[in-house]
């Protein structure tokens, strides 16, 4: 699944590759994985549906 995020390293928007859906800890769900160009690790948190 390769979803797009903002990436703060290289201050873009980048597709992150190996990305899953998580749910974080107040029960939102999000996007992790890592900056398909310099490998830095992404978070996209997605609406509550």
């Amino acid at each position: 699944m390769d979803a797009e995020g903002y990436c703060v390293k290289c201050k873009a928007k980048r597709t992150m590759s190996n990305a899953k859906e998580v749910t974080m800890k107040n029960g939102r769900k999000a996007l992790k994985g890592v900056c398909s160009k310099c490998g830095t690790g992404m978070y996209k948190i997605l609406g509550m549906k």
